[in-house]
């Protein structure tokens, strides 16, 4: 393989392996009551460079898209690109949100913001319909979802099995 055809690879590997890293942290930060508040804010803050390496790893996608908008774009590239823009919006007011509300991460820092409850109920709103945009991005992505999940972990795993099976058998 020349390194044109194993770069795209790797890159969908590490995609995969990112967007599986965004997903367990998003899960864990949307309950902080079983996390502990601490965790949360730390753990959703830390979620911003993950997230803006993700959006790196498809700024070609992004540059492109945005370029052939309003021109030839197919309608599921035009969704897409439409509900990542509310992805990215919603997740920026998640954050500012959060870090109005922030009861340990910005205090750690020596940051004392006056209380508002307007900011909890934006956050609390922001969250779950970052939820539901999140689901529909997944549905949007599901065939490279199953196709990445078969090319970088079920297949390697298929090869290594036969492998040990066989082994065991000589043993």
């Amino acid at each position: 393989m020349t390194q044109n055809q194993t770069k795209p690879r790797s890159q969908t590997k590490l995609k995969l392996w990112i967007d599986v890293a965004i997903l367990i942290g998003f899960l864990i930060t949307m309950e902080p009551r079983s996390s502990g508040l601490t965790i949360h804010e730390w753990l959703a803050t830390s979620l911003i460079a993950v997230l803006t390496v993700h959006l790196l790893l498809s700024w070609d996608w992004i540059v492109q898209i945005t370029r052939r908008f309003i021109g030839r774009v197919n309608r599921q590239s035009r969704i897409n690109y439409i509900l990542n823009w509310f992805l990215f919006i919603d997740g920026t007011v998640i954050m500012l949100s959060g870090f109005m509300i922030s009861e340990s991460l910005l205090p750690a820092l020596g940051i004392h913001l006056p209380r508002n409850f307007a900011w909890r109920s934006l956050h609390d709103l922001s969250a779950n319909l970052f939820l539901v945009l999140l689901g529909l991005h997944t549905a949007l992505h599901w065939n490279w979802i199953v196709d990445a999940f078969k090319r970088h972990i079920f297949q390697p795993l298929a090869k290594l099995l036969p492998a040990r099976s066989r082994k065991d058998n000589l043993a």
